[in-house]
């Protein structure tokens, strides 16, 4: 078959598994791994500490260190309550566009990957490259973890990494580390005309709140600026938030999440440290004056490395070289290349799609973009023959 035919074709079964996070990927991974098998590569299904979740890592090209890892994630966000026109796991080809959960994000790469590691095997290849699936970006990144102490056990670890996430095939050379965090504060509830034999929980919350609220002006009015980012500056986001039933009872329990998203030169760690500051001495002496039973619990959701590619890397050069760009960029959102080059493998960004289409209902890729991508895979290959 032809690339094109081949990725698509590839593209509408990995579009089938609904892999959303909270389910098993183990299906898409063992299909992935029997495709690879029928068309003589071999490769590793690394089973994760977590039931149901695998990794996978082939190999194309001689055994040597250096080349080149392609890496994608195969998990992708729910689709409750989204307002899909059709089966969200049925790929749909309308007028240039391939619509299905996960197509841009990041099931797209994926395919182009996949069907194009056969058709690279058979290339004189100078170096070897990789092809590295992972489980559970869209949460905790446990697959990316995972994956990095394998990578270079018992194979040669890959010099560089392309992470496929999408971004209209525009290299980019940065992004924003990141950390969330679900937050529990317990007090003690009772009538809400004796409130000072209770310890209001959602109070509480809403001043732990309110201190976020602040730090994210603050970041934005006088915070450190990255030119590239857009925002150019930390962001602090507060994204759900759970207290109370009815009006009268004082509540007693109130649970919310927040994320940093910092810039080269802050930490998220110094911002949670000083949150924590606040908590301590401001918000729990008030809970523990009518409650000593009061409790404040952070509990870690995920963190993302930031990662940082030179302008003037050879991978940065090249990728835009091939591509046919003047300059890389730099995104606020998070991707697993930090993880890759905390393991000593320079890496960027690049893939077909658009982050404006991910996550959405109707979410989609342009076949236009699938094309792109496996013109550079070609061309990236034909630069590890020589």
């Amino acid at each position: 078959m032809q690339p094109m035919a081949e990725t698509l074709a590839v593209l509408e079964r990995l579009v089938a598994f609904d892999t959303t996070s909270r389910n098993s990927n183990l299906p898409l991974i063992r299909w992935v791994a029997e495709w690879l098998g029928a068309r003589g590569i071999p490769c590793r299904v690394l089973p994760s500490a977590e039931p149901g979740k695998a990794n996978l890592h082939a190999i194309i090209g001689p055994a040597v260190e250096g080349g080149l890892a392609l890496s994608a994630h195969v998990d992708c966000v729910p689709v409750d309550g989204q307002d899909w026109l059709a089966d969200p796991f049925v790929l749909r080809r309308e007028q240039g566009r391939l619509i299905g959960r996960g197509t841009a994000d990041m099931k797209g790469f994926a395919a182009c990957a996949i069907a194009m590691l056969p058709m690279l095997a058979a290339r004189p290849l100078r170096r070897p490259i990789h092809l590295c699936l992972t489980h559970d970006e869209e949460t905790n990144c446990a697959g990316a973890r995972a994956l990095m102490p394998a990578l270079g056990a018992d194979t040669p670890l890959p010099a560089a990494c392309i992470v496929g996430e999408p971004t209209g095939m525009a290299p980019v050379i940065g992004q924003k580390g990141y950390a969330s965090w679900n937050v529990e504060i317990t007090g003690r509830s009772g009538h809400s005309s004796r409130t000072t034999e209770t310890a209001n929980a959602l109070q509480a919350a809403a001043e732990a709140v309110a201190w976020l609220a602040a730090e994210a002006r603050r970041f934005a009015a006088v915070g450190r600026r990255a030119p590239g980012f857009e925002p150019p500056f930390t962001t602090v986001h507060v994204g759900t938030f759970e207290a109370g039933r009815i009006l009268n009872i004082v509540p007693d329990l109130a649970r919310f999440t927040f994320e940093v998203r910092a810039v080269p030169g802050d930490d998220h760690h110094a911002v949670l440290a000083r949150w924590r500051g606040f908590i301590e001495a401001e918000v729990m002496p008030r809970l523990h004056a009518t409650a000593p039973e009061a409790r404040f619990t952070v509990t870690p959701r995920s963190e993302l490395p930031a990662f940082a590619l030179a302008e003037d890397a050879p991978l940065a050069l090249l990728v835009q070289n091939l591509t046919g760009r003047n300059t890389a960029g730099r995104v606020s959102y998070g991707t697993e290349a930090g993880f890759f080059t905390a393991a000593g493998i320079a890496t960027l960004v690049c893939g077909p799609g658009h982050i404006a289409q991910a996550h959405q209902p109707e979410e989609w890729i342009a076949e236009s973009e699938l094309a792109a991508c496996l013109g550079l895979l070609d061309q990236l290959a034909d630069r590890l023959a020589t």
